[in-house]
């Protein structure tokens, strides 16, 4: 696998290496040994796949109150999956990153805590798979708006199909990044 840095600190585009042949591929998409070669404690404790129907199906901006690391794949179909940095004190507080990710090349993109995360799909039939850090518990679960002006993210399209919880999320506060 191979760890490549972004604008946004501590978030990581992982590339697997993919084993061709006439049979088709073989890869790995996480090792917690590889992860740790590069000071990364990572071991994912759940997985999960969300599957998408519509092109352009937005999802988030998601975050957990708790940490909550994670590693994020497009298992089928391509999606433009996008964090905003909302970390008080970090170097890259208030900008956002997008990062195409597709089942051809099976990219990820791993989020450490405390980002906002959400996705577009740019094609139908999308399943995004997460491995995430830790166990899932209600409660924890906190939004903001997709389109919030504070990080000024121009997202390729208007999301055709949004959840109402997503779409009411309340804008970020910059002052009170708890809230």
């Amino acid at each position: 696998m191979r760890f490549l840095e972004t604008e946004i600190a501590g978030a990581l585009i992982v590339e697997p290496d993919i084993h061709a042949d006439e049979r088709g591929f073989f890869t790995r998409l996480s090792c917690t040994d590889e992860f740790a070669s590069i000071g990364l404690a990572f071991n994912p404790r759940q997985t999960s796949i969300s599957r998408n129907a519509a092109k352009h199906t937005l999802r988030g901006m998601h975050y957990c109150t708790e940490a909550e690391p994670k590693l994020v794949r497009c298992a089928r179909g391509g999606i433009l999956d996008v964090i905003f940095d909302i970390r008080p004190g970090s170097p890259s507080f208030g900008r956002a990153l997008a990062v195409e990710l597709d089942a051809i090349g099976l990219r990820g993109l791993f989020i450490p805590a405390g980002l906002a995360h959400g996705f577009l799909t740019l094609e139908a039939d999308c399943d995004v798979l997460y491995q995430i850090d830790r166990v899932y518990k209600p409660g924890f679960d906190a939004g903001l708006r997709w389109n919030d002006p504070f990080f000024n993210f121009a997202w390729p399209a208007r999301p055709a199909v949004i959840g109402k919880r997503d779409a009411d999320w309340p804008d970020f506060d910059p002052t009170n990044p708890a809230s």
